[in-house]
């Protein structure tokens, strides 16, 4: 399943960013991967949430370096807990599939619902498509994770 990769580089490539992610986005769209993956690794490590958002993206779907769902999961943590949106759907999607974690429907949901309140459509479809998987209880306890994860500003939410 693509992950929101796509969308989200043509969504931001409109922004003008200076330095490394800007000059990882006209990388990315020259398909220079390596050099894309580079650029945006620099500017993640500065704590830019596009860049880490985008390092995760590449490792997901493989592009620039070898497919690693757990190096995507841990740049994708990065940038959901500066809260941004992409980044929380697509841990949803992980915890879903139970790629790169043990499969958690909870933890899915959880992600689900905080990217979706963020305003993140997909993420509302999936969280919705989720919970038709899920107990009563899971649902309860999803709530109050995204709740208390919330309550911390996104951060150590696992």
């Amino acid at each position: 399943m693509k992950k929101l990769l796509i969308v989200v580089l043509l969504m931001f490539a409109s922004t003008t960013w200076a330095g490394d992610v800007e000059d990882g986005v006209t990388a990315f769209e020259n398909k220079n991967y390596p050099v894309a993956l580079a650029k945006f690794r620099l500017a993640g490590t500065k704590g830019d949430a596009i860049a880490q958002f985008m390092v995760g993206a590449m490792f997901d779907a493989g592009l620039g370096v070898a497919q690693d769902y757990v190096e995507a999961v841990r740049w994708y943590k990065l940038a959901a807990a500066q809260g941004l949106a992409q980044a929380q759907h697509n841990l949803g999607v992980m915890f879903d599939l139970g790629q790169g974690v043990a499969q958690d429907l909870t933890r899915a949901h959880m992600w689900y619902n905080l990217a979706a309140v963020s305003g993140d459509k997909g993420a509302v479809k999936n969280r919705d498509l989720t919970a038709a998987r899920m107990t009563p209880k899971q649902i309860a306890q999803a709530q109050q994770l995204a709740r208390k994860c919330t309550a911390r500003n996104f951060q150590n939410c696992d």
